[in-house]
């Protein structure tokens, strides 16, 4: 069970756990072993995917002279919320050439209405850190950004893409789609699950370990079985 969510948080490690009556990573329940692996949002591959993103949205400008702004909720309902966004803009702040790179959010400081006052770059790139295009991401955040003066229809949030880049508060920005949108995130949800396979393979019976089936046709054809 790989959670759908950019972050740990209320959710992630409350919720789910409590209404599937989960008794850690590993739980053995009626000849099944249930493993339930860490929020997407916390692959090391997000980092990548972040930077993949940025590069499509404004593929002309020079990071070194542009500024990187990761967009997250943010909330006081638990801590964990922001640190993803925290941890990939520290990420990407040492393994890229970025001018800056910010995390920012629409409930807590730094909040994203005050992107042009944070950034130092006339290039400032936006990508939000959620999983899916919602209200968020094509209404609230243009919003707060600028870019629209009132949360727009559903319709018309493919438009609000295509318009980058926008020229505000006398910088240009460009506006990404939500990350848990690009195509390659099916392959972190893969990777997520590796990842679970090799940080608990001692808590689970190796029928259960993924690949291990494939491995097991491997050998019997090298026998020539």
């Amino acid at each position: 069970m790989v959670p759908n969510f950019i972050s740990e948080g209320y959710f992630t490690n409350q919720i789910i756990p409590r209404e599937l009556e989960l008794d850690g990573p590993v739980t053995e329940r009626d000849g099944f072993t249930l493993k339930y692996c860490e929020p997407v949002g916390s692959h090391a591959g997000m980092t990548d995917l972040l930077l993949l993103r940025a590069r499509e949205v404004a593929p002309l400008v020079r990071p070194e002279e542009t500024s990187l702004l990761i967009v997250g909720h943010g909330t006081g309902l638990n801590d964990d919320s922001r640190k993803a966004a925290e941890f990939q803009a520290l990420r990407l702040r040492e393994t890229t050439n970025y001018a800056e790179v910010r995390a920012v959010f629409m409930e807590e400081a730094p909040r994203v209405e005050d992107w042009a006052k944070l950034t130092s770059q006339q290039n400032v790139v936006v990508v939000p850190f959620f999983i899916a295009d919602g209200l968020h991401s094509y209404q609230d955040i243009p919003v707060l950004l600028g870019i629209e003066t009132e949360p727009t229809k559903a319709a018309s949030r493919m438009e609000l893409f295509r318009q980058n880049p926008h020229e505000l508060q006398g910088k240009t920005l460009y506006y990404a789609s939500a990350i848990g949108t690009h195509p390659e995130m099916a392959q972190i949800i893969l990777d997520q699950v590796d990842s679970f396979d090799e940080t608990y393979s001692e808590l689970l019976p190796e029928s259960t370990l993924r690949g291990a089936g494939i491995e097991l046709l491997e050998e019997a054809s090298l026998a020539g079985v």
